[in-house]
């Protein structure tokens, strides 16, 4: 069985922690991110795509379009 608990504030997870250490409930944290996990891949991709060297250059921020390398 799986039981998931959503804590609002740390003293409320503290007391779940505690609950279930005093069961000898075997139990996983996890930290949950606020931005989507789709998202989080793309920018994971893009960085890594920028670190190979695949960007673009603009030399001139004004002018972006007849600026572009």
């Amino acid at each position: 069985m799986t039981i998931i608990a959503h804590p609002k504030n740390k003293k409320q997870a503290a007391a779940i922690e505690a609950v279930l250490k005093a069961l000898d409930v075997s139990f996983q944290k996890e930290e949950a991110s606020p931005y989507h996990p789709e998202f989080v891949a793309k920018i994971k991709s893009r960085a890594a795509s920028a670190e190979k060297g695949n960007t673009t250059r603009i030399k001139d921020p004004k002018n972006i379009w007849e600026s572009i390398l």
